[in-house]
């Protein structure tokens, strides 16, 4: 869009002149202030000025477009160092959560297996101890899920 904007304004710049060549060719007086010259084209000087000051600003919008895509491309890749960061925390989460998990079940299982002469009360059957498993392998596949959803998302967002 910048580049058809630029050529329009050169274009026209290059037909103003064509169609004022005589008044752009016009001798006149220039004073710098510290020094004068005379039969000095004013016009064409500030007919090529604009077209200098036209390509300056074209060059210099490029040049804060490309600083902004690599501003946006650096976010990006933070971002998902850190998204890789938190699903490394949180996969050692569920490792520690696992290991406590089947610790627990250990703990069960023996006591389930322990003679009632121990004092430990009520026992637990087997059909408790398979529908604990079960629950519990239920609750790790809807995590997995959801993790995998919200994997699915970032990956979506960040591009």
């Amino acid at each position: 869009m910048r580049t058809i904007v630029l050529i329009v304004i050169v274009v026209l710049l290059v037909l103003f002149g064509i169609l004022n060549i005589n008044a752009l060719t016009f001798p006149h007086t220039l004073s710098l202030g510290f020094v004068t010259y005379t039969g000095v084209p004013l016009g064409m000087i500030l007919l090529l000025l604009g077209l200098v000051l036209a390509l300056v600003f074209y060059f210099w919008a490029g040049v804060t477009g490309l600083r902004a895509q690599a501003d946006s491309a650096k976010l990006l890749r933070d971002m998902e160092a850190l998204r890789v960061s938190l699903d490394s925390q949180e996969g050692s989460r569920f490792a520690q959560l696992q290991t406590h998990i089947d610790q627990r079940l250990g703990t069960l299982e023996t006591q389930m297996q322990a003679p009632k002469a121990l004092g430990m009360g009520k026992e637990l059957s087997a059909s408790d101890l398979a529908a604990t498993n079960a629950r519990i392998d239920a609750l790790q596949r809807d995590l997995n899920l959801q993790l995998a959803q919200l994997d699915d998302y970032l990956k979506r967002k960040l591009g």
